[in-house]
């Protein structure tokens, strides 16, 4: 579908604001950055451009107004290691090291725009450099978790029919261990200090290239990123984005979910291989010329975060609900927070309790979000929305969304239905271009003039979305349909509940029955567990209404998770109907 249409067609679906912003007590005009260059686009003035690539439009663009002495002395990027290592660049230096990694792609490699590369690294300045190189020499990227396996490793590069790979010195070994069975796989980079046959050398390659280098141009709509995305049946689906889904996207609204500003620092922690990593860390804080603060953070470790964000200057943190979750078990009044001042949850629904206890022990505020691969994000509540517990906010924009029914009508505030975005006449800005060699699974996201997510949900009078669950997720007890997430909410208000998942459980009389898998905290760990069992059951049902409380529960030491901090519910629903 064509991405070329006018902005004031789009102005149907979200209101600008002003061309000035306050920020700390200064205003700071929209003329002196990057951002203002699409004034005229937002206005309607304007089409959207076709061309437009991430790395000279904009990255390169804050480089010169940094020379220019017009953009704060803050870094661009600030990497640490927790073990005395540390990393910062300006965007000029970052633009000059991106085109020596792009020369060596190009030159050394022999990649070409177009060739897909499979990167997995850890939480390291090289994924950085590496995702800005692709994007100079239009090479399409693939982040991938370093928790790989080999198999997944295999799967991704077979169906990917990548030509490239970086990674580390740890998982060389599994790409070697499958690398035969890869017949489009030509160049292996590996970083590392050391050396391995078969393997160039990624650190030193980089080092000795010439800076030298034009970047690649590309249309609006050429492929950029591929995410595999994991769906509840089948294999993982490459959802490919082009240079405008994820690039362009925050140029269209001055706010949009961050509302950043050159001066800001943003922390997010979740994986190099999610989505939230490449909007949260990658382009929307550089598009507004912020710092983008990185910990390697090897494992989540609560007392480093809470310190870490003592030690350094960070204004905004991003991370999973798990991470908050983690964060409230801590005595917070022990620290003092620099510059600390947003919070933002997003992956899963955030029980209203941990917000709760967050804000009474920080004073702080979580905001959620809502999004998928995808679509990045859906729903956001902005700096200065009113927060209503429970509730992911409004759509985000430029994305229409609504409840709606199977026959894609759309339902009233209040009615329990599947969230949607509207697709047609207009495809926004922001949607995946499909799944690669898959238009069927391509074709199952349309229903009517609407892309549906697969999540239920239900939307106020005011706008604001509720999550309920993932359609599978859904129990039907008894004819009753009960969200697991309501059911989570109410269990981890109970304090013997540091966290829970809630799934179906196989029945011969009701069909199916709610079941609680329960992670304990210690100072429980000694009581006696029938009657807390039953004391768990009766705070449910005196917490939200009676048929929903779980009729089996069972303790466990953790819950199984996605490397993005997502509660794989599905592991958990397939092991109690016997399909593990």
């Amino acid at each position: 579908m064509k991405l070329l249409f006018k902005l004031q067609s789009l102005k149907l679906l979200w209101t600008l604001k002003p061309p000035n912003r306050t920020f700390h007590g200064h205003t700071r005009l929209l003329s002196s950055d990057v951002y203002s260059q699409y004034e005229s686009i937002r206005q309607g003035k304007q089409e959207i451009p076709k061309y437009f690539n991430f790395a000279s439009d904009v990255l390169d663009k804050w480089s010169e107004i940094e020379k220019a002495g017009k953009r704060p002395t803050n870094p661009a990027f600030w990497w640490i290691n927790g073990k005395g290592e540390e990393v910062k660049w300006s965007f000029e230096e970052l633009g000059l090291l991106s085109r020596k990694v792009a020369n060596v792609l190009t030159k050394e490699c022999g990649l070409q725009k177009g060739d897909r590369l499979i990167l997995i690294l850890p939480r390291i300045p090289e994924w950085w450099l590496a995702k800005v190189a692709c994007m100079r020499a239009g090479i399409v990227v693939i982040p991938g978790t370093h928790q790989l396996s080999a198999k997944d490793i295999l799967y991704r590069l077979q169906t990917s029919k990548a030509t490239c790979i970086i990674t580390t010195d740890k998982l060389a070994p599994a790409v070697d261990s499958v690398a035969s069975q890869c017949q489009f796989l030509k160049t292996k980079l590996m970083v590392s200090k050391g050396s391995r046959e078969g393997w160039l050398n990624f650190t030193e390659l980089y080092q000795n290239q010439s800076a030298d280098h034009s970047c690649i141009k590309t249309r609006i709509q050429d492929p950029m990123i591929i995410f595999f995305t994991s769906g509840t049946t089948g294999s993982p689906k490459m959802a490919q984005h082009s240079q405008g889904s994820l690039g362009f996207r925050p140029l269209l609204s001055e706010r949009y979910w961050l509302d950043l500003n050159p001066s800001d620092m943003i922390w997010n922690t979740a994986d190099t291989g999610w989505i939230l990593t490449s909007i949260a860390s990658f382009f929307d804080p550089w598009v507004f010329g912020s710092c983008i603060f990185i910990h390697n953070l090897p494992q989540t470790d609560s007392a480093v975060i809470l310190n870490t964000l003592c030690r350094f200057p960070i204004d905004v943190l991003v991370g999973a609900p798990t991470l908050f979750r983690m964060l409230v078990q801590n005595d917070l009044s022990k620290y003092k927070f620099m510059n600390l001042r947003y919070c933002i949850s997003g992956g899963e629904p955030l029980n209203p309790e941990v917000m709760e206890q967050w804000k009474s022990q920080s004073g702080l505020d979580i905001h959620e979000v809502y999004g998928q691969t995808e679509m990045g994000v859906i729903c956001s509540i902005l700096k200065g929305m009113k927060i209503k517990p429970g509730s992911m906010g409004k759509a985000a924009p430029p994305y229409d969304v609504q409840i709606i029914d199977k026959n894609a009508n759309i339902l009233p505030p209040g009615q329990q239905g599947e969230i949607a975005i509207r697709s047609k006449p207009i495809r926004p800005l922001g949607f995946f271009s499909e799944y690669l060699d898959n238009p069927e699974k391509t074709a199952e996201t349309e229903r009517g003039d609407f892309y549906v997510t697969g999540d239920r949900g239900t939307v106020d009078e005011e706008g604001y979305f509720q999550f309920i669950g993932r359609d599978d997720d859904i129990i039907i007890s008894s004819g009753y349909r009960i969200g697991p997430f309501e059911v989570e909410s109410a269990l981890i208000e109970h304090p013997a509940v540091v966290e829970t998942a809630v799934v179906s459980s196989p029945d011969p009389l009701r069909g199916e029955v709610v079941k609680a898998f329960v992670v304990l905290s210690p100072t429980f760990s000694s009581t006696d567990l029938k009657s807390l069992i039953h004391d768990l059951q009766d705070h449910v049902k005196k917490t939200t209404a009676p048929y929903k409380y779980p009729r089996k529960v069972e303790f466990v030491k953790e819950l199984p998770k996605t490397v993005t901090g997502k509660i794989k519910r599905n592991e958990l629903r397939n092991k109690e109907w016997g399909r593990i």
